[in-house]
C-alpha cells in the first residue's frame, strides 16, 4: 500500500496529455492505493493509472505542479489542486526515503573517515611539532636555551657564582668528566634535593656541594649524579613541551624561539623533583667516570645510612680515583667561588 489513508477518496481536476504532440484534456484525478487514475472529466471513464511509486515531479517548487509517470518526455500531468499536490509529494517523499542510499553511505563513511583524519592530525600536530622541533635543534640552539633557563632559575636561587680561578676550575672539572661540551653552574641557594640537567649539557649544582666533604670528588660526584638521572631523557624536548607547539613552529620555519619563551621556566625546573636514581645506577656512573662514590654519598647525607650502598660497592673503595679530580689550589679556587 503506497498511499496515505489520510488521502483515500481524494480527487481534483487536471489537464493531462498523453504524447508529446497531443492536445491537453480535462481529467478528473483520483488519488488511490497505489496509482493515480485519470478519468474523463465528462464521462467519468477511466483513461489510464498511473503508479505512484514511479511519478516523477518535472517543475519542483512551480505551480502548477507537472507530473509524469516515467522519464519519457511524452505523457504529462498538470494539476493545481494544493490538497492533491501535497498528497502526491508527500507519498513521493515517502518512497524516496524508504530507497536505499549507497551514495549517502559512502557519503557519510567518507565524512567519518575525514573526521577521523583531521582529528587525529589535531592530535597529533602538536606532539608532532615539538618532537621534530627537538630532534632538529642543534648543539648551539640547546646551549643557548640552556643558558636561558639557568638564568631564569637565578631568579629564584641567586646569581651564578663566579670568579676568576673558581670558573676555570669548574673548566678543568668539565673537561674530567664524562659528557660532550658539559658546563657546570654552581647557585648559591636552593637545589638540596640534587642537581639539574638543563638543555645543552648545562648542569646546575647548588652550593651545599661545596661545603660536604673535603674533596673535589663530591662536587664531581654531584655531577656525574645529575647526569646519571637525566640518562634517556631530553631536556631540550621537556622544555619544547612546556613552551608549545607555537614555539615549536616558530623554531622549525625561523629557527628561533620567541623572545622570552624560557620565562618562568626555571621555576618549573626548580619545583621539579630531582629524579630518583637506583644505587646501582649511581654506581655504574661513577664507575664510567672512574670517580669514587664515597664523597658524595657522605654530602648526600653525613649519616651514611641511606647511601650505604654507594659506601660498600664504592668502585675505589672510598679512596681517591686514580685520576685526580683537581688539583688542591683548583679545588681552593672552587670552593671559594660563592665567597
Amino acid at each position: 500500500m503506497t498511499a496515505l489513508p489520510q488521502y483515500v477518496r481524494l480527487e481534483s481536476p487536471g489537464l493531462w496529455r498523453d504524447s508529446l504532440d497531443a492536445q491537453r484534456r480535462e481529467v478528473i484525478v483520483v488519488f488511490g492505493d497505489a496509482t493515480l487514475m485519470l478519468a474523463d472529466a465528462r464521462s467519468a471513464i477511466p483513461l489510464t493509472h498511473w503508479s505512484l511509486a514511479a511519478l516523477i515531479r518535472r517543475n519542483p517548487g512551480r505551480k502548477p505542479a507537472i507530473f509524469a509517470p516515467s522519464d519519457d518526455p511524452g505523457e504529462i500531468l498538470e494539476i493545481a489542486d494544493e490538497d492533491m499536490i501535497g498528497a502526491i509529494e508527500k507519498v513521493l517523499s515517502a518512497i524516496e526515503s524508504g530507497r536505499p542510499h549507497p551514495g549517502r553511505l559512502r557519503g557519510w563513511l567518507t565524512g567519518t573517515i575525514i573526521v577521523a583524519i583531521l582529528a587525529g592530525i589535531a592530535l597529533w600536530l602538536p606532539s608532532g611539532l615539538i618532537n621534530q622541533a627537538a630532534r632538529v635543534a642543534t648543539d648551539t640552539r640547546r646551549q643557548d636555551v640552556g643558558r636561558a633557563i639557568l638564568a631564569d632559575m637565578t631568579r629564584y636561587t641567586g646569581a651564578v657564582c663566579h670568579s676568576t680561578a673558581g670558573d676555570a676550575a669548574l673548566g678543568v672539572l668539565a673537561e674530567r668528566l664524562p659528557g660532550e661540551n658539559l658546563t657546570i653552574a654552581i647557585v648559591p641557594r636552593g637545589l638540596k634535593d640534587g642537581g639539574r640537567m638543563l638543555p645543552g649539557n648545562v648542569v646546575a649544582i647548588g652550593r651545599r656541594t661545596l661545603s660536604g666533604p673535603d674533596t673535589p670528588e663530591a662536587v664531581a660526584g654531584a655531577v656525574v649524579a645529575t647526569e646519571a638521572a637525566a640518562a634517556g631523557l631530553d631536556p631540550f624536548l621537556d622544555f619544547m613541551k612546556w613552551a608549545g607547539a607555537r614555539a615549536a613552529l616558530q623554531l622549525l620555519v625561523t629557527g628561533d624561539l620567541p623572545r622570552g619563551v624560557t620565562r618562568d621556566y626555571g621555576k618549573v625546573v626548580l619545583d621539579t623533583p630531582a629524579p630518583a636514581v637506583a644505587p646501582e645506577v649511581l654506581l655504574s656512573a661513577f664507575r664510567a667516570a672512574n670517580l669514587s662514590s664515597t664523597p658524595y654519598a657522605y654530602m648526600t647525607d653525613p649519616s651514611g645510612e641511606s647511601v650505604l650502598p654507594l659506601i660498600e660497592a664504592d668502585p675505589f673503595k672510598g679512596k681517591p680515583a686514580p685520576v685526580a679530580v683537581l688539583k688542591d689550589a683548583q679545588w681552593h679556587a672552587l670552593k671559594a667561588i660563592c665567597d
